[in-house]
């Protein structure tokens, strides 16, 4: 079956910076558009990145994140990342991979919590 694992996640000063990875396995990686979704306490998840398959030359970002976070994929690691930088208090969330299909699977999610 698909196990997607994220990590990297943590405590980080405004400002600063995290890199977020999700390896997957179970599946043949490099097809699959891949996204990244956060929940804030009390807030509905909500969709962070998409990048396509394949090299990941196409990708998308929610405005609020626009200009500071890069989403990215190794394939011949099966693995997705999330750069952010300029960490704000409101980017503090669970932080999720999803396999882009409307059933696609999810990790487990990983903390990041963004706090002077």
């Amino acid at each position: 079956q698909v196990q997607l694992v994220e990590s990297g996640g943590g405590l980080v000063q405004p400002g600063g910076s995290l890199r977020l990875s999700c390896t997957a396995s179970g599946l043949t990686f490099s097809l699959y558009i891949m996204e990244w979704h956060r929940q804030a306490p009390g807030k509905q998840r909500e969709l962070v990145a998409v990048i396509s398959g394949g090299s990941g030359g196409t990708t998308k970002y929610a405005d609020s994140v626009k200009g500071r976070f890069t989403i990215s994929r190794d394939n011949a690691k099966d693995t997705l990342y999330l750069q952010m930088n300029s960490l704000k208090a409101e980017d503090t969330a669970i932080y999720y991979c999803k396999v882009g299909l409307p059933s696609g699977a999810w990790g487990q999610g990983t903390q990041v919590t963004v706090s002077s």
